[in-house]
């Protein structure tokens, strides 16, 4: 598998870098990606679990037994791709 592949299956899903994306403006509660994403609330939670097993981001336990979201060192690296990503789709439009 080329490095390119093995970065598709951890951020190639559906919602993945959108939710990466969000997460580079700092922690979110889950309730917020929710409402700010629009994602289906069981599509925004698998992809939250894969994210975390894949070590892109890490949940911070909230009172009320509610959690917010935040990168890691390796999610903070997707920045360059995703600001990339953005200026290519500008370029098209």
């Amino acid at each position: 598998m080329s490095d390119l592949a093995a970065a598709l299956d951890i951020v190639g899903s559906r919602w993945a870098l959108l939710i990466v994306e969000r997460l580079l403006d700092g922690p979110q509660r889950y309730g917020d990606l929710q409402r700010d994403l629009g994602a289906p609330t069981n599509m925004l939670a698998t992809r939250l679990r894969e994210l975390e097993a894949a070590g892109v981001l890490y949940r911070i336990p909230l009172k009320h037994n509610t959690r917010a979201y935040a990168l890691t060192d390796r999610g903070l690296a997707l920045r360059a791709a995703i600001e990339a990503l953005g200026g290519w789709a500008a370029e098209k439009s």
